[in-house]
């Protein structure tokens, strides 16, 4: 018989599927997988594989044991991203179904100013499949005209003859009334029993119409993708003896299960990435550090996220490629560079590394499958990444195969093949540099105040080339930065944000109607986590409202008190958005009035308690971990670098760079202006050597 008592996270990336195991003991352990493009399950049942074995268990032994599997993926952002989604249709007030078209004159994103010709913006459904049916509901919830079922009956054949697999509806106004929406729901259900419908309510219940519709109709673009995906994933843990809680990774940085999430895969966005935040607040807290840069370098993406006083930023003016979506969402900062981009020319003969990734199938050309040259294949030339040791020596790398890739770019270029590789690194790195620039410094944030908490499978090789040239002075790479995302996934709370229009004049807000409308959330959040097995005295309520002073545009999200409200109450929290707003802005307008347009309410319960087992310590001798020597590049020269063994080092161990220290789910690279500490937890402190500062 298996052991009692697992916990388990799995964050499925474009190229590697990530595990974590918390057993009774408190004893972490990691496992990597190939992710299946074809279908995730398979990379993640291989995972926990592995995982079993390394137990000494079978995978169904094992799964027997696992009292919650927390899952994050990718596949809704990816579905999106590549528009492989569902065919979609909507049904929305007969005069609104421009909305999605209008946009409120917003231009498509990635679009220049400069560009001669900018192309209109293409709605993920096209105007055909937004079908208008009679009714109306006013601002303030009154139904002025019912609900034309027949409208909604005839405009759902329509679809089901035009083979539409998905349908968002869409009504004008229903976060104040939502009886019309519901309603169609069920006809919709009811003529179209296989067709997925997901509703403006349930998915983003406040005002600013074209947000709720945009969003909404994400949800149902991606929605049957991910429905089959989870539906399948069930399926198949059960039939491998999982009888445990599945909980599902959440765009707002909280969890919740399958059943909860999977009319609204929407919330799935980020999913993953959206726990690397939290790992970094919990590595924060280790060394000490409360202002941090966590940024989290995979197989084909890069994210950072600015973190101040321990505080995970969240946002509600995402944009997922050129599509608007107004939920809440972990602010992250994403761009297209990971350790399988693909390195070209471009049309002007210049060097070009992404967004274009090889992704796990074919992967990089020293994987021996694909062909054109990525960032692990420059890794792998300059001497970074061992060739035989790749994943503990799972994968082979083929560094001919590499260098041969790496060839189509460094003819074109003039340079040989370490030329062109350094190169690709140096780009790749530009990039990365770049995007943590637009969270910090363009945001007003000296980055050099900062910790960089550094996790992916590529994020400890660069993370000390990147923090060199922005000059932050100490980098943070976790024992577990292999597994980044499901590391931070043991981090999160189980919960989930509500939220509803709520537009008064602060001074003119009546208490009661406030405090109705915030218990009626919290209400349904009890109904929620008693499905979870939760009971309500453990429920944590955190109380917001976004306001603003009368005129402006944007809103300060803000502190409510709890319990019943009163006219002192709203006062304290009048004086709550004027410090903040003075935070935030550097000035304030105490002459002007105050309105509040959304209430929201943040739901959680306490996550099961974890810690990393600290290890003994020892003296600042490494050499017990030599492992070889290597030759690899630093500054464009080639230097014999010493490589240590990660299992060997102990706490207390110091190693000066240029250094390189080889774990079984990443490699370290410590640049030659820095100087790395091994902690007690076993994680490595890079620190900018004084002369170099």
């Amino acid at each position: 018989m298996g052991s009692t008592s697992k916990r388990v996270t799995v964050d499925i990336g474009g190229t590697f599927t990530d595990c974590v195991v918390m057993d009774a003991s408190g004893d972490l352990r990691q496992f990597k997988s190939p992710t299946t493009p074809s279908n995730p399950s398979d990379g993640l049942l291989n995972a926990l594989g592995k995982a079993a074995v390394s137990y000494g268990e079978s995978t169904d032994d094992f799964l027997k044991s696992v009292d919650v599997l927390v899952h994050g993926t990718t596949l809704a952002t990816n579905t999106l991203l590549t528009l492989r989604g569902a065919k979609t249709g909507m049904l929305t007030t007969k005069g609104m179904r421009d909305i999605l078209e209008i946009r409120r004159g917003i231009k498509p994103v990635d679009i220049s100013l400069y560009n001669i010709f900018i192309p209109p913006n293409r709605p993920l459904i096209p105007r055909s499949r937004r079908l208008p049916v009679l009714e109306r509901t006013l601002y303030n919830g009154e139904i002025s005209e019912p609900l034309n079922e027949q409208d909604v009956i005839d405009a759902v054949n329509q679809l089901k003859e035009d083979d539409v697999e998905s349908v968002a509806i869409c009504f004008l106004h229903s976060y104040a009334n939502p009886t019309n929406e519901l309603r169609a729901a069920e006809i919709v259900k009811e003529v179209a029993p296989d067709m997925y419908v997901t509703t403006s309510f349930d998915t983003l219940p406040v005002w600013r119409e074209f947000e709720r519709f945009n969003t909404t109709a994400v949800g149902a673009f991606v929605g049957p993708v991910v429905t089959n995906y989870l539906n399948d994933l069930q399926q198949r843990l059960h039939d491998a003896s999982f009888q445990g809680t599945l909980l599902m990774m959440l765009t707002n940085g909280m969890v919740q299960t399958v059943e909860q999430t999977i009319d609204k895969a929407v919330y799935l966005l980020h999913s993953g990435p959206a726990a690397a935040p939290s790992a970094a607040i919990y590595l924060g807290d280790l060394v000490d550090e409360k202002n941090l840069l966590s940024v989290d370098m995979g197989g084909t993406s890069f994210d950072v996220c600015l973190i101040r006083d321990r505080e995970v930023p969240t946002t509600t003016e995402s944009w997922v490629g050129d599509q608007r979506v107004g939920i809440k969402m972990v602010d992250l900062e994403t761009v297209g560079a990971g350790g399988g981009s693909i390195a070209s020319i471009d049309g002007l003969g210049l060097l070009k590394v992404g967004p274009e990734s090889a992704v796990a199938d074919p992967g990089p050309a020293c994987f021996g499958r694909g062909t054109e040259p990525t960032v692990t294949d420059a890794d792998l030339v300059l001497g970074y990444v061992p060739a035989d040791f790749f994943l503990g020596g799972e994968i082979q790398l083929d560094t001919e195969l590499a260098k041969k890739a790496i060839e189509k770019v460094a003819e074109p270029l003039d340079m040989d093949v370490v030329e062109a590789a350094q190169a690709i690194f140096d780009s790749v790195n530009a990039a990365m540099a770049g995007q943590i620039t637009e969270v910090s410094t363009k945001q007003g944030y000296d980055v050099r105040d900062t910790a960089m908490v550094a996790g992916g499978g590529a994020g400890a090789v660069h993370a000390g080339f990147i923090a060199e040239s922005l000059g932050i002075p100490k980098v943070v790479i976790p024992s577990t930065s292999g597994v980044y995302s499901a590391f931070g996934m043991f981090a999160m709370d189980p919960g989930q944000d509500y939220a509803r229009t709520f537009v008064t004049r602060l001074d003119d807000t009546d208490p009661v109607a406030m405090t109705e409308m915030y218990e009626s959330m919290e209400s349904e959040a009890v109904e929620a986590f008693a499905t979870m097995g939760v009971d309500e005295d453990k429920i944590v309520f955190q109380r917001t409202a976004e306001m603003r002073h009368i005129g402006q545009f944007h809103e300060v999200e803000t502190a409510v008190p709890g319990g019943k409200l009163t006219t002192e109450a709203l006062k304290v929290a009048e004086q709550a958005f004027r410090e903040k707003h003075e935070q935030l802005y550097a000035f304030s307008m105490p002459w002007k009035g105050v309105e509040q347009l959304t209430l929201r309410l943040k739901a959680t319960t306490p996550r099961v308690p974890f810690q990393l087992q600290a290890t003994e310590a020892g003296s600042e001798d490494a050499s017990g971990a030599f492992k070889r020597s290597r030759s690899c590049y630093f500054s464009g020269q080639k230097v014999e670098t010493s490589v240590y063994d990660g299992v060997k080092l102990s706490s207390g161990n110091v190693v000066p760079g240029p250094a390189i220290i080889e774990e079984a789910t990443t490699t370290v690279v410590i640049p030659e202006q820095y100087t790395c500490s091994v902690d007690r937890y076993k994680n490595y402190i890079l620190t900018r050597n004084q002369e170099s500062a």
